[in-house]
């Protein structure tokens, strides 16, 4: 996806705030869930959810207000009743952020860890689903 730094996201030094980055991400996740046919309302209504228990960025270099951000995103790693999606952001082709969410497969009627949804791991091309 192509996201436009709004002048809201960066700081007093003109780049874009640290952690608007994971917002980045967020909005990445969803377009990657999104392309595969797979929106969080339907997780949701199938009755899952997908918090975020941990976090990590790497920042390389800045993005500043009006940069065109190439943001890319996938599925690094899935096991049990965890998964991580990875992403990289870049301007021109240059990388400037890597990271990734790692995120666990809750009911969301209990808020406990539940085994992901076959038809979830199938359309993000995930083996053995």
């Amino acid at each position: 996806m192509t996201y436009r730094v709004p002048y809201a996201d960066t700081d007093q030094m003109g780049v874009v705030y640290y952690a608007n980055y994971l917002t980045i991400f967020e909005r990445a996740r969803n377009e990657l869930m999104r392309e595969c046919g797979y929106t969080y309302k339907q997780c949701e209504k199938e009755g899952w959810m997908l918090p975020v228990v941990h976090a990590e960025v790497d920042y390389r270099k800045p993005a500043r207000y009006d940069d065109l951000l190439e943001v890319t995103a996938w599925c690094s790693s899935q096991k049990g009743v965890r998964i991580e999606i990875s992403c990289e952001v870049r301007v021109n082709g240059e990388l400037l952020v890597s990271g990734f969410t790692r995120h666990c497969f809750v009911s969301t009627t209990t808020f406990r860890p539940i085994p992901p949804p076959e038809d979830f791991l199938k359309v993000l091309g995930i083996e053995n689903a």
